[in-house]
């Protein structure tokens, strides 16, 4: 996944309003867009560096679009946008799932009036429904966690992917993980006991738990490699 144009490098001083966050930048302050609608625990501290892009949209009222922030000398992604594009990238390249040539791949796949998936594959025997997770959080080292804040709509997309299985498909729960410093993922169930355990629950009735990370070019952000989904139950 390449940037929409060349990332320029900022210093953090506060994010607010959830969709704003002010960059200091040659010695200026611009406001930027804050494309993630979740806590973002643990990476908006002032001071820290940052990398944005700016858009060339002259309707666009914010020109500006935070990418990535640096935690500890590490990055990590924060555009929750680019999140299904990264993973849209390696299906199409094979690296997920291996797929035919007859198989087909269509973007946000209408399952019922109330409910869109991600992804759907089409395959002659049975479909498979798919829903993508970003990951930001990570509180232990080589750890990464989901979900950052409680998450009604993620208990949603568990509900209804487990009502598709029982109409015949696969189905699938994706997290990326928009950083290159975690071996695993877990469930921060702290944060949101109630996902914790539906998650658990759709884990044995069919549900499938994939988790990739990802690495950072100097132009974009692609899948890395499988890291492994720890479920303490």
């Amino acid at each position: 996944m390449i940037f929409e144009s060349e990332l320029i490098s900022g210093v953090l001083i506060k994010r607010y309003k959830r969709f704003f966050v002010d960059i200091e930048l040659k010695n200026k302050v611009i406001t930027a867009h804050c494309p993630n609608t979740g806590s973002m625990m643990g990476l908006i501290n002032k001071g820290s560096k940052v990398w944005i892009t700016k858009s060339n949209d002259i309707k666009r009222k914010l020109k500006y679009t935070l990418q990535i922030i640096e935690v500890n000398k590490k990055k990590i992604g924060v555009n929750t946008h680019l999140t299904n594009k990264i993973f849209y990238e390696a299906l199409l390249k094979d690296k997920i799932f291996k797929l035919r040539k007859a198989d087909k791949i269509k973007k946000e796949k209408k399952f019922n009036e109330n409910t869109r998936f991600d992804f759907f594959i089409e395959r002659e025997k049975k479909g498979i429904f798919i829903e993508v997770k970003n990951v930001t959080l990570s509180r232990t080292i080589n750890t990464a966690e989901f979900p950052d804040a409680v998450t009604q709509r993620g208990l949603k997309h568990i509900k209804e992917l487990i009502k598709a299985n029982k109409k015949g498909f696969d189905i699938y729960l994706v997290f990326i993980v928009q950083r290159e410093d975690c071996k695993i993922l877990k469930i921060a169930e702290d944060i949101d006991p109630e996902y914790k355990n539906l998650l658990t629950f759709g884990l044995k009735n069919n549900l499938k738990v994939i988790c990739y990370d990802c690495k950072f070019l100097s132009k974009g952000i692609v899948i890395n490699k499988k890291i492994k989904f720890k479920n303490n139950d």
